[in-house]
C-alpha cells in the first residue's frame, strides 16, 4: 500500500506541473503518514542527507563555473577552436563542437556551457549563412560533453547517490568519464560535418597557420589548465577532490580577475548570487532524495524493479537496454540532479547483478541525463539553446537526428563495451 502511494503520489505531483523537488517531498510526507511513522523521519533523513563533508565540492564547482561563465574564458576558447577547424567545410560548426567540449571542460555544466558559447557562436554562425536549426543543434549537442568534465558537479552527485549501495570515488568517475568525453566530441565532430556536407555549407578562409594555431591557444590556456590542476592535484595527493574543488574558484579568481582582467565587480556579484542559488536548489534536492530513497530501500524497490525486468529477460544486454530505455524516459521530465539522484539507487543494483561496474553505469547515467537535458518537455540546454537562436524547439527537433545519433552511439558503445570507461581509471590506478 505504502509503495503504491509513494508511485501515484509523486507521478500525478510531476503531471500536474509540481516542481520536483516539492513532488518527492509530498510524496514522502504522503508515504509516512499512510505507514503510520512521525512526519519528523522525513525531515531527519533530509536533514542527515545534507551534511556530508565531500558536498562541499559542489557548491565550489557550482562557483567555479560561474566565474569562468561570467570571466570572458569563452572568447579566447571560440579564437582557439577556430583556428584549428574553422577554415574547413562548415568550419563554424566544428569549431562550435570544439569550443563547447573545451568550455564544458572548464565549466563542468552543460547549461552553463550553452549560454556561454551559444551567446557567441550562434549569432556568428546564423551571421554566416548557417542555418539557425543547424547551429542550435550544434551548440546545444556539444555542450552535453560538459556533464563527463572532471569540474562537472553532476558528476559528484552520481558518487553520493551511490552511498550504501557500491563504493565509487569521484577521482575513479573523473578518470573513467575522460575517453567517453573524448568518443562524443568526435562523433559530434562528425555529425556537424556530415549535415554541413549534405546542406552544402561553404568552406571559410584559410588555414591561419601554426602561429596562429599557437598563439590562440597561448591565450586560452589558462582557464583550460583548470582540467588539469584539478586531475594532477587529485592523482598525486596533494589535495581531495573537495579540496580541488576549491581550488578550482581560487584558480578561476585569478584567471578572470588578475590574468584576464574580465571579471567585472558586478559579474562577481552576479556568480555569486547564481551559484548560491543552484547550490540551495542541489542541496535540496539531495536532502530530499534521501528521504526518497530512504523509502526505495525500505519497500525493496531495486529488488522488485530487477526481479520485474527478470521477468522480461534474463539477457544483459536486453536488461542494460531496459535500463537506458527508462532512464532516456524519466529524462526528458527530470532535471540532471533529480535523476541521479532518485535512479541511481533504483537501477544501480540491477546492472551491478547483471555485471556492470558501477562506475561504468555512472557513465551510462550521465550520458542518459545529457540526453534528457536535449529532450522536451524539460530540455533545459535545447531551451536555452532555442532562446539564444530564437527559434522553436518543434523546428530544431525536425532536424536533430543525426545529432541525437551521435549521443546515442556514443551510449551504446559506453554501455556494451566497458574498456570506453574502465581503461583509462584500471590504467592509471592500477585497479
Amino acid at each position: 500500500m505504502e509503495l503504491t502511494v509513494l508511485g501515484v503520489s509523486f507521478g500525478l505531483l510531476l503531471i500536474i506541473g509540481v516542481p520536483v523537488g516539492f513532488a518527492v517531498g509530498l510524496a514522502s510526507v504522503a508515504t509516512i503518514i499512510t505507514a503510520g511513522l512521525p512526519v519528523a523521519v522525513v525531515f531527519q533523513k533530509m536533514v542527515g542527507g545534507m551534511q556530508v563533508f565531500s558536498f562541499l565540492a559542489i557548491p565550489f564547482f557550482i562557483f567555479a563555473g560561474e566565474l569562468m561563465l561570467h570571466g570572458g574564458i569563452a572568447q579566447r576558447i571560440v579564437r582557439f577552436a577556430n583556428s584549428l577547424v574553422g577554415h574547413v567545410r562548415g568550419g563554424l560548426g566544428m569549431s562550435n563542437v570544439m569550443g563547447c567540449t573545451l568550455f564544458g571542460g572548464v565549466a563542468g555544466s552543460p547549461v552553463a556551457d550553452v549560454s556561454a558559447m551559444g551567446s557567441v557562436m550562434i549569432p556568428l554562425m546564423k551571421k554566416e549563412g548557417y542555418d539557425t536549426d543547424y547551429a542550435v543543434n550544434v551548440t546545444t549537442h556539444a555542450s552535453l560533453v560538459g556533464a563527463l568534465m572532471p569540474t562537472s558537479h553532476n558528476l559528484i552527485l552520481y558518487t553520493l547517490a551511490t552511498a550504501g549501495i557500491a563504493s565509487v570515488s569521484v577521482l575513479n568517475m573523473m578518470l573513467a568519464c575522460v575517453v567517453p568525453a573524448l568518443l562524443l566530441t568526435a562523433l559530434n565532430l562528425l555529425a556537424a560535418y556530415g549535415v554541413a556536407i549534405k546542406r552544402g555549407y561553404p568552406t571559410r578562409g584559410v588555414f591561419p597557420g601554426w602561429g596562429e594555431v599557437f598563439n590562440s591557444f597561448i591565450a586560452a590556456l589558462p582557464g583550460l589548465l583548470i582540467v588539469v590542476i584539478i586531475l594532477v592535484g587529485i592523482l598525486s595527493g596533494v589535495f581531495t577532490a573537495t579540496e580541488s574543488a576549491a581550488t578550482a574558484v581560487l584558480w578561476a579568481l585569478l584567471i578572470t580577475a588578475v590574468a584576464y582582467r574580465s571579471l567585472s565587480w558586478k559579474d562577481f556579484i552576479k556568480s555569486c548570487a547564481k551559484a548560491s542559488k543552484t547550490t540551495g536548489v542541489v542541496l535540496f534536492l539531495i536532502g530530499i532524495s534521501n528521504a526518497f530513497g530512504y523509502f526505495l530501500a525500505m519497500y525493496d524497490v531495486p529488488e522488485r524493479t530487477g526481479e520485474l525486468m527478470g521477468t522480461i529477460s534474463q539477457n544483459p544486454w536486453m536488461i542494460f537496454l531496459m535500463i537506458n530505455v527508462a532512464l532516456f524516459v524519466l529524462g526528458t521530465f527530470l532535471d540532471m540532479a533529480p535523476t541521479l539522484l532518485i535512479c541511481t539507487p533504483i537501477f544501480l543494483p540491477i546492472a551491478q547483478k547483471f555485471g556492470m561496474d558501477p562506475t561504468q553505469f555512472g557513465v551510462v547515467m550521465l550520458l542518459n541525463c545529457a540526453l534528457g537535458l536535449n529532450t522536451p518537455p524539460v530540455g533545459t540546454t535545447q531551451a536555452v539553446g532555442c532562446a539564444i537562436g530564437g527559434i522553436s524547439i518543434g523546428q530544431v527537433m525536425r532536424t536533430i537526428m543525426p545529432f541525437y545519433g551521435a549521443l546515442l552511439a556514443c551510449m551504446m558503445l559506453v554501455t556494451y563495451v566497458p574498456a570506453f570507461s574502465l581503461w583509462l581509471p584500471n590504467f592509471v590506478l592500477g585497479h
